[in-house]
């Protein structure tokens, strides 16, 4: 039974089951919508819709997912919850939070915790059964303080997304740090990811969509990886950048490896009584192009 720092066979069984959840949602949700979309829920009250602007601020945001999932379960795979923004909300964005993933999960969604978590000890276990409590499926984890730091997650039923090479400018203060063996901590990472996930299924990576030139480099050290790929719209990153990302055409693997994520562009492209439609229309029209990208590669 596979399992790695003493987890037991029965934490592993059941992690087993719980990714069968995952990944079937995963599988399904692109065999639904024909693209691996997954769209990021990250509500800022600035940005709330004039129908949401009125209300305090965790109403707002449990709405404004609520509405976001409603109208992009048709064309997406997945959706990414920005934890961040409803942590500082305090105990009633968290509350906010809980309702908007139970609402995916009941869409039939697979719902990815966005945290970053990365912590030792009772400190993983503990946040990790705060993402379970949650109801997430997956959760991104900062493998910074070791792999077995990310352990815990995988033990408690959680899929994980682990930070390789990510999307934002400042990443390459660390992350393109040349090693003595010649590679990046980047490339270091990801070889860790992929024993990781020799050992436990459900092991991916998060790689920015604007992190082209290492593509081809970071898919051989992780060749079996989903990549979780943040970037395209508002940080610049194109659909067209993706092909990089994948797995080679003719496999099984209808996801070809790739999960690509838009929040901004897709959760703000409303306004007005009609926001959430035109919502929709954006998360309509990426998956299209990613529908059609993916069928002319293969």
């Amino acid at each position: 039974m596979r399992g790695v720092g003493g987890g037991s066979t029965v934490a592993a069984m059941a992690h087993d089951s719980a990714l069968a959840g995952f990944d079937g949602l995963l599988l399904e949700g692109v065999a639904r919508c024909g693209a691996p979309l997954c769209v990021g829920i990250d509500p800022v009250m600035e940005k709330m819709p004039e129908p949401l602007g009125s209300l305090e601020p965790p109403a707002a945001f449990e709405a404004f997912s609520r509405e976001v999932v409603e109208a992009v379960r048709p064309h997406a795979a997945a959706v990414k919850f920005q934890s961040a923004c409803f942590e500082a909300l305090g105990a009633p964005g968290v509350t906010a939070l809980q309702r908007g993933i139970g609402a995916a999960a009941d869409a039939g969604l697979a719902v990815i915790l966005d945290a970053k978590r990365g912590d030792i000890g009772i400190s993983a276990r503990h946040y990790a059964a705060a993402a379970k409590g949650l109801g997430a499926h997956a959760i991104t984890v900062n493998p910074y303080l070791g792999m077995e730091t990310i352990e815990p997650y995988l033990e408690a039923g959680l899929a994980v997304f682990v930070l390789v090479r990510t999307s934002n400018a400042g990443s390459a203060d660390m992350q393109d740090v040349r090693l003595a063996s010649g590679g990046t901590l980047a490339m270091h990472v990801g070889g860790l990811v992929r024993e990781l996930g020799q050992r436990w299924p459900g092991v991916h990576a998060v790689v920015g969509a604007t992190q082209g030139a290492h593509a081809e480099a970071l898919r051989a050290v992780m060749p079996e990886a989903v990549f979780l790929l943040p970037g395209l719209g508002a940080q610049g990153a194109t659909v067209a950048d993706l092909g990089a990302f994948a797995k080679p055409a003719g496999g099984d693997d209808p996801t070809r490896g790739l999960l690509a994520t838009a929040s901004r562009s897709v959760i703000f492209a409303g306004e007005g009584a009609a926001w959430a439609s035109q919502v929709g229309d954006a998360a309509a029209a990426l998956c299209g192009e990613l529908r059609s990208a993916m069928t002319t590669e293969s």
